[in-house]
């Protein structure tokens, strides 16, 4: 038995990225195991989380974000520990950073001996051009105490840096994300203005990882056999630029003509919205080139929705067989047959079975239990 905690969960935004919302999630679920929990982030709209978390909660206020990516990183950083400076702001147990600005925040603080230890989940690691970048992206997980991930993948990525790791994976709210259909998607169908017609659903908006020109690629074939399919690509609310992918997608997406008209691109989706946006489609398209895990293909399956997905780690760690339609995501014509898959009746039914049975075996509880006795350990050497 763990005797109750006291969390600081630190992520880098309050936006619903995958990382986040993996922070969120288990700071409730910590909570409800009877910890302690506040969820830290620097809130730059001074709007709080995209939803009310059930755990305490800290958005801290930053100043506007300079021109330039490293220089806005660099900025939280030094907000974060200004923030945490204050003795009031550190009465905690433990220190969990999920990304490389809280991380490195971390880092500052435990080498000026205000924190005497911090644990850091490594979602993915990313590539920047900007060396600085790259050097603090390193430091926030080369300075930490305690490691997680959320899945062997980046275990063994890990391993190949010296680093030993807890691998506790990710959950879905079965509560939230359900199959059905009511009145509920329909409205959001017409707010969204989509005509009738089979509905592939992209989430993570118009990026490089996420696939987004492959996937538009993939959609124009597909058109060809199924002239009424819609394409709706949501979320995006990234810190990182990308600018320069998303002009090309724009460049790609006016060569279609008149398929263009069947992109819906909608940007980021409240939380209330997210179930029924996952109902009303027909497949979620997610043929990413690297993830962490891809905790939308859970919430997609618990919803009763087939999921397309690379035929890559982290995925072939937990998928198998007719969990999912399979794709090669480097070739647009491999996702396309994968999207015409989905809308055969047989294989589509199959496919959903498998999916809610395998959402049914992932639980935000697992996950913050995964932890306790990591951070059990983590207490008691910082407290030697």
């Amino acid at each position: 038995m763990i005797s109750p905690l006291r969390i600081a969960m630190l992520s880098h935004s309050t936006n619903p990225r995958g990382g986040v919302v993996h922070a969120m999630q288990l700071s409730e679920a910590l909570t409800a195991l009877g910890h302690e929990v506040v969820l830290h982030a620097p809130d730059a709209k001074g709007t709080g989380f995209f939803r009310k978390p059930a755990c305490g909660a800290a958005c801290i206020p930053v100043a506007p974000a300079p021109g330039d990516m490293t220089s806005m990183v660099e900025q939280r950083i030094a907000d974060y520990v200004s923030y945490f400076e204050k003795p009031a702001a550190r009465d905690f147990d433990i220190f969990h950073a999920h990304d490389g600005i809280s991380g490195n925040a971390l880092a500052t603080l435990n080498e000026r001996g205000l924190i005497p230890a911090f644990a850091r989940t490594v979602h993915h690691i990313d590539q920047f051009a900007d060396p600085r970048l790259m050097a603090l992206q390193d430091r926030s997980i080369d300075r930490a105490c305690l490691f997680f991930t959320v899945s062997a993948t980046w275990q063994r990525i890990l391993k190949g840096r010296g680093i030993e790791a807890t691998v506790v994976g990710n959950g879905v709210d079965s509560e939230r994300f359900t199959p059905g259909w009511s009145g509920e998607q329909a409205a959001l169908r017409d707010r969204l203005s989509l005509p009738p017609g089979p509905t592939f659903l992209s989430i993570g908006g118009i990026e490089a990882r996420k696939n987004a020109i492959g996937i538009l690629d993939a959609f124009r074939q597909l058109r060809a056999v199924q002239p009424d399919a819609r394409l709706v690509i949501a979320g995006g609310v990234s810190l990182l630029d990308h600018s320069g992918y998303q002009e090309e997608f724009r460049s790609e997406l006016a060569l279609l003509r008149d398929h263009a008209a069947a992109v819906h691109v909608i940007g980021p989706v409240t939380d209330e919205d997210m179930p029924n946006l996952y109902r009303l489609a027909d497949a979620l398209v997610f043929p990413s080139l690297k993830e962490g895990f891809g905790l939308v293909v859970l919430e997609a399956m618990a919803s009763g929705v087939p999921v397309v997905v690379s035929s890559i780690p982290p995925f072939t760690e937990y998928l198998s067989g007719d969990d999912a339609i399979w794709c090669d995501p480097k070739h647009s014509a491999s996702i396309a047959e994968a999207m015409a898959l989905a809308l055969i009746p047989e294989i589509r039914n199959r496919i959903i079975a498998r999916g809610l049975e395998v959402a049914s075996r992932f639980s935000w509880r697992r996950v913050g239990e995964a932890h306790l006795a990591a951070y059990a350990a983590l207490k008691e050497s910082a407290h030697a």
